[in-house]
């Protein structure tokens, strides 16, 4: 793995462990077909959670919940789809897409924002 894949894996695990911590389940983490990849897949109550990832060194010159664009905000709704229609449907709750940012100072502990209902 290289060193940008170990950052984005680092940043999955403080953003699993930040939606643990809210109460919520971590489904499936890395889910991937065609039409791309989920970060990770969370049950928050009744609902299904698409939670998009994004993982920067702090000074970097954009914010991760910058990254989000409206085009990727499409392809995360699209893969939402294609992952119900795999996995049973929709739930009583329905779906939502959310955003963990993750930036990593250069010395502390990283600092984690949970955005729900994004896309």
């Amino acid at each position: 793995m290289n060193a940008r894949g170990a950052l984005g894996r680092y940043g999955e695990d403080v953003a699993a462990r930040l939606l643990a911590d809210a109460g919520m389940s971590v489904v499936q983490r890395n889910w991937r077909c065609r039409t791309g990849e989920i970060d990770i897949v969370a049950r928050d109550g009744d609902a299904v959670v698409v939670c998009e990832v994004k993982t920067r060194r702090a000074g970097s010159f954009e914010h991760p919940m910058e990254a989000v664009t409206p085009a990727k905000a499409d392809r995360l709704r699209r893969l939402a789809e294609i992952w119900l229609d795999r996995h049973g449907g929709p739930p009583p709750g329905g779906v939502r897409i959310d955003l963990v940012g993750v930036i990593l100072p250069r010395r502390g502990a990283p600092v984690a924002e949970h955005v729900r209902g994004v896309a």
